[in-house]
């Protein structure tokens, strides 16, 4: 077993964490032994680790499930302590949320910092799965209802229960936390304008999970199984867990508009049949262009975690770029008309003086020979990673092949409008309100979003289709 052999040669940081989880549930579960430790990938503020726990008297095994809080993150974008989450999940549970049953409460974790340990639930958890394999295609049929239920319920749960939650002012938090970041994006600042031109009127505030979506819940053959990650939760209008199910990025390719699986008409339908309340498209439009803005925000912060030295991860620095993705998808949400490039316009620039292989050659063959040599050798979480530098030397590549062009397109669509200060001066104009967003306005930003998107994913630029019926 990995933890054994870990502890066998010397390997501190796992031996001590496994020891560490067993004085925590000796407590709980008796002596045990923990085995089969692992790290799980994903999570951005949270570690998670699987294991199983084997009583030292014999009989059946545990499988747990360690998370515990990472560093680096930012005061803007932390969430209730684990402590108010044990409450919470407690009284999700008591009014039939699905979730994971706690084995350790953060209150009793001991040497393990700021961390639970809860059962493990079967099910899958990868929302590209869960919206394409075949084996979840009866899930598919019934999960925007239970995921309508389960928000249903979650939002009937009385605010006073879970003290340590706190009111969230999404308009002034996504300010802040742009300011914070120093971010200049003009398309951002168009959502802010429109957000702030169309915010539906405040009801009284409800628990709010704040990242219900596909990867955070758990799913099998019959549907959900478990709702993760509460590490975002807060007071607030209950249609923002219903929003963010919605956003794009949380769809993973899927045609629906609800999880990649079904309308919004179903999603509103089903969750005043469970019990919530009828809820008008319009609100429920502002939450997807507020939640898909929030996703913008939210990969900026990850992304200068990485920058930062807190934690050094290709992941978080590959999701930096994702960051245009958002900036796309609100330009479509809030109807600006697209723009199209000139015959050529995406093609490499000629260098005078070119050594062979370029570059971009170069890269590209270190890219095939991970994907074709190295990754069939791998499986879990090193084939995840794997896939995820091969993608951020992708987007070198095309950088380099294509971005000096895309440079000088920029700088004279903002010389045409007379700015000469970059994006930044752009961006900050609008905030200002120093500049109109007229019809040239709008098609410099968008001009300027779809050139960005084309070096960091130009599949982003094929929106599936999307009915609302």
């Amino acid at each position: 077993m990995w933890v054994a052999s870990s502890r066998m040669d010397g390997s501190g940081a796992t031996a001590g964490l496994a020891e560490a989880l067993e004085t925590a549930l000796e407590p709980e579960l008796g002596p045990v032994a923990v085995e089969e430790l692992r790290r799980l990938s994903g999570g951005a503020s949270r570690e998670t680790w699987s294991f199983v726990a084997a009583p030292s008297g014999g009989g059946d095994v545990h499988r747990l499930v360690l998370q515990r809080t990472r560093g680096g993150l930012r005061d803007g974008m932390r969430g209730p302590s684990m402590a108010t989450e044990d409450v919470l999940l407690q009284a999700a549970r008591d009014h039939g949320v699905p979730v994971p049953p706690v084995v350790v409460p953060s209150a009793r974790a001991g040497g393990l910092g700021e961390a639970r340990v809860t059962r493990h639930v079967d099910g899958e958890t990868l929302g590209r799965r869960i919206v394409r394999d075949e084996r979840y295609a009866p899930a598919r049929e019934v999960l925007v209802g239970q995921c309508a239920a389960a928000l249903a319920a979650l939002h009937r749960v009385d605010p006073a229960s879970v003290p340590g939650l706190e009111v969230l002012e999404p308009l002034r938090r996504l300010r802040a936390g742009l300011d914070l970041l120093g971010e200049s994006r003009p398309a951002f600042e168009l959502a802010l304008r429109w957000l702030h031109e169309h915010r539906p009127p405040e009801g009284r505030p409800r628990v709010v999970h704040g990242d219900f979506r596909l990867g955070n819940l758990i799913v099998d053959g019959s549907g959900l199984r478990a709702v993760l990650d509460w590490e975002l939760a807060h007071l607030g209008d209950p249609v923002e867990d219903l929003g963010w199910l919605c956003v794009r990025a949380w769809r993973f390719g899927g045609d629906g508009v609800a999880a990649g699986i079904g309308t919004t008409r179903e999603l509103l339908d089903a969750y005043e049949a469970a019990g919530g309340e009828r809820v008008d498209p319009a609100r429920l439009h502002w939450w997807i262009v507020a939640g898909t803005l929030t996703w913008g925000l939210i990969c900026s912060v990850q992304a200068r975690r990485h920058l930062d030295g807190h934690v050094r991860s290709v992941e978080l620095a590959t999701i930096g770029r994702r960051v245009v993705e958002t900036e796309y998808d609100l330009l479509q949400l809030l109807g600006v008309p697209p723009t199209f490039p000139a015959p050529g316009e995406t093609a490499a620039p000629r260098r005078l003086l070119e050594e062979r292989p370029t570059a971009t050659e170069l890269l590209d063959a270190v890219r095939a020979h991970l994907d074709e040599e190295v990754a069939p050798e791998l499986e879990g979480a090193a084939a995840f990673h794997l896939r995820v530098a091969s993608n951020a030397l992708a987007i070198v590549a095309r950088e380099v092949r294509y971005g000096p062009e895309a440079d000088r397109r920029a700088r004279a669509r903002l010389r045409a409008l007379g700015i000469h200060g970059g994006e930044g001066e752009l961006a900050a104009r609008l905030r200002d309100d120093d500049l109109t967003p007229s019809p040239e306005v709008l098609a410099a930003v968008r001009a300027s979003v779809v050139d960005r998107l084309r070096i960091a994913n130009p599949r982003w630029l094929e929106p599936p289709d999307t009915p609302e019926g």
